[in-house]
């Protein structure tokens, strides 16, 4: 008997080989949609080092330096003091005269903040809570806890070390920005730090990402 022209229908077929970096790429993909699309990733913040000038909105700031402070004992009785310190030229762009003020112990807290330090929202590595810190402007004057509009001003930074404990090698901070705009109860417009809604905390958004070599040795 002839066989039909099509040949047997029960022929085994022969399994088709996917490479493996296909199927990665396909669950990859895959993945990538189910969490929002290609284009929901959020931006990273700059990254800035020593010497660099960020806009904040209300201030324009330049990172000047990170460098370990020694003061000596002043007499027999006194102690050598060594501090961490970070170096700012501040300008306050806004109308009023605004507080140097401190760093938001807790980052949740931070975007109540309208001082200048306070938008310095996370400093790595964390210092020990006895260190500090300690914030002041330099003036002619001597130490000043104001920055007043237009009037660049010298901000100090400062972190105590315990006895015997070794600054960093860097120091990284998370730097927030602020903008003008009506309050959420009522029309009033004033300066707010840039923040978003996540769950039931509003954390600031992260402008820029600075880090700066801790440079050693420096006696008063």
């Amino acid at each position: 008997m002839t066989e039909p022209s099509g040949g047997s229908t029960d022929k085994p077929r022969r399994p088709v080989a996917v490479p493996a970096v296909a199927l990665v790429a396909i669950t990859a993909i895959g993945i990538t949609a189910l969490l929002g699309g290609l284009n929901e990733t959020p931006d990273a913040p700059d990254p800035l080092g020593a010497g660099a000038v960020l806009d904040q909105g209300l201030y324009s700031t330049k990172f000047v330096e990170s460098r370990l402070k020694i003061e000596p004992a002043q007499n027999e009785w006194d102690e050598e003091k060594r501090f961490v310190e970070l170096i700012f030229d501040v300008t306050n762009k806004g109308d009023e005269t605004v507080s140097v003020g401190l760093p938001p112990q807790k980052i949740e807290q931070a975007f109540t903040y309208t001082s200048f330090a306070g938008s310095l929202v996370k400093i790595s590595p964390a210092f020990d809570k006895d260190a500090g810190p300690f914030a002041f402007g330099l003036s002619k004057g001597g130490e000043t806890g104001q920055l007043h509009p237009g009037v660049p001003t010298q901000v100090v930074l400062r972190f105590k070390l315990k006895e015997n404990e070794q600054p960093p090698e860097q120091v990284t901070l998370d730097v927030a920005s602020f903008e003008f705009e009506s309050q959420f109860n009522d029309n009033v417009a004033a300066w707010q730090m840039v923040s978003e809604e996540v769950g039931d905390k509003h954390l600031p958004e992260i402008k820029a990402r600075v880090t700066m070599p801790v440079k050693q040795g420096g006696a008063a």
